[in-house]
């Protein structure tokens, strides 16, 4: 029977058996409490060494391989594609000598690969992340199209194949060229248009290898007399082109302002001028590094570094940054009302402490915008399926500020419930 099917009929039997109900049910609570643990784990592992990030970093990783064999319903994408952002953003950070932290990242692209078959995410924005690792990523993760071709579809795989053909016509050189040929290859064996993976492996420079895999492809599609006839003619050419020199590509003029002067302003127009080159992967590694020396020393520089992964559309990793380098509240705030749609449950303490500042400036213009993040506050909440959490907090910043009437009064104002308190 099709899933559907099956799933129709366990739900009507579970309608009859209260036992099966609440198994059901139980482990559906379960698999809920598993991913905001995970959640929490990646929270808190950017604040943690290099050994007890590989751990935890781990331990979610075990969580999404269980669920993903115990065939779970639930959306485990996000999650899978948040810890690979997450462990390719602390490879840039740390010394990863050892490997620990990469071999997790392999883990858990493959695992993420496996949550996109199993639920698709819009094939286009799965298209986008793929084209913006390859081509403006440090360099890693390593992807492969085959991996996540069907949860690419057709759709996913134009909107590559387009970038990618536009990227070979505008670059003649240079890594950006590099990675597109790569991805014309993949796309021809993804697309399983064997012509064309041939003539693309026939252009490269003779070598054993390539000649080996267009033997393998030519078979795989049944083409015996013409995996043989290449084969011989493989074997009596011993022709070995030399390959020229890279060359030299020019430093960008901004990397000097950027050096005496790094910020947010000199970072995006040293990425806007890299970018024209082709070489903004090597220069935003370094950039970014620096930036993350300063972040460290001062919240004015932990500003800037996320106002510039901001200027990148970056979100994710300006959210990171703000919490791994304290960034300033402001700051904090602004990040907050962007993800407070997709995490809600990570913007909780943001908003708590922006209300608290606020209740200390002892004005009423302060006590009506406490009043506001309280509503945002108590939306969180209600994202997060915490609400009571709201409540009891609420219940006590009354009892604490209860002889502030103006601040209780603007409370009620925002139509926000107040918490009878409990007697003894």
């Amino acid at each position: 029977m099709d899933a559907e099917t099956l799933a129709d009929l366990l739900h009507a039997q579970a309608e009859r058996d209260p036992v099966l109900r609440q198994t059901l049910e139980n482990r559906f609570a379960t698999q809920g409490s598993d991913l905001a643990e995970a959640h929490r784990l990646l929270d808190t592992a950017v604040l943690a060494g290099n050994v007890e990030y590989a751990a935890k970093v781990g331990s979610v990783l075990d969580t999404l391989q269980r669920l993903l064999d115990a065939g779970s319903r639930a959306d485990l994408a996000p999650l899978a594609r948040r810890t690979v952002d997450d462990i390719s953003e602390m490879l840039e950070q740390i010394d990863d000598t050892s490997g620990e932290v990469a071999d997790r990242l392999d883990r858990a692209v493959e695992l993420y690969a496996r949550a996109c078959v199993a639920r698709p995410p819009d094939p286009e924005s799965l298209a986008d992340w793929i084209l913006e690792v390859e081509f403006d990523g440090p360099g890693w993760p390593a992807i492969e199209l085959a991996d996540f071709a069907s949860a690419l579809g057709d759709k996913g795989i134009e909107r590559i194949k387009s970038t990618v053909d536009s990227v070979l016509a505008g670059h003649r050189t240079g890594a950006k060229h590099e990675t597109a040929e790569r991805l014309r290859e993949e796309l021809a064996e993804v697309s399983g248009d064997v012509d064309a993976l041939v003539a693309i492996l026939a252009a490269k420079p003779p070598r054993v290898d390539v000649s080996l895999k267009i033997v393998r492809v030519l078979r795989a599609a049944g083409r015996h007399s013409e995996a043989i006839a290449h084969a011989a003619r493989a074997l009596t050419h011993d022709k070995k082109e030399e390959v020229p020199p890279p060359e030299e590509e020019p430093v960008p003029l901004s990397r000097k302002d950027f050096d005496e002067s790094p910020g947010v302003a000199t970072y995006l127009a040293l990425r806007e001028e890299s970018l024209e080159t082709g070489r903004w992967v090597a220069q935003r590694k370094t950039a970014l590094a620096r930036l993350r020396e300063l972040a460290a020393e001062s919240t004015e520089a932990a500003d800037e570094l996320v106002r510039a992964l901001l200027g990148e559309d970056r979100l994710d990793e300006a959210w990171r940054a703000a919490v791994r380098f304290e960034a300033s509240l402001p700051v904090r705030v602004e990040l907050a009302d962007s993800r407070s749609v997709a995490h809600p449950a990570e913007t909780i303490p943001v908003y708590r402490d922006h209300v608290e500042e606020l209740i200390t400036h002892k004005d009423p213009n302060s006590y009506r915008e406490a009043a506001r993040q309280l509503r945002k506050l108590r939306t969180a909440h209600k994202k997060a399926g915490t609400a009571e959490e709201f409540s009891s907090y609420l219940g006590a910043l009354v009892e604490i500020h209860k002889r502030k009437t103006r601040l209780i009064a603007e409370v009620k104002a925002a139509r926000i419930a107040i918490p009878k308190p409990i007697k003894a």
